[in-house]
């Protein structure tokens, strides 16, 4: 129980009565909210943004390393081979006779050599 209430009292400052007008206590209020907004801080960096960050930058490489003829996997889950490569668009060989049209960013991932020739 006295650690709950310690506890307690480092997240919510106890309210004490001024004895004169003119002296003030000096609590750790100030340093704990900056300490709490610090921590949040943290927090948010750690388990936000940096992954995000980190998994853009990966994205934006591999949409660099695309070239004509690299199995792709889309963000819907369609599977093919790369036949023409634009700005933004790529066409993909969803079979020897189906080609669509897709924009760059819909493009999931990249997969190995030889992986649609396995699955069919």
């Amino acid at each position: 129980m006295q650690f709950f209430q310690e506890m307690l009292g480092f997240f919510i400052n106890n309210a004490h009565a001024a004895t004169t007008a003119g002296t003030s206590e000096s609590g750790g209020g100030n340093f704990s909210l900056i300490f709490m907004t610090v921590i949040f801080i943290l927090f948010m960096y750690f388990v936000m943004w940096r992954p995000q960050s980190k998994r853009a930058k990966e994205h934006r490489d591999l949409m660099g390393a695309l070239a004509k003829g690299d199995e792709i996997i889309t963000a819907g889950g369609m599977l093919g081979r790369i036949t023409k490569i634009n700005d933004n668009y790529v066409t993909i060989a969803l079979t020897d006779t189906v080609e669509i049209v897709i924009q760059k960013n819909s493009i999931a991932n990249a997969l190995p050599k030889g992986t649609l020739k396995s699955i069919s």
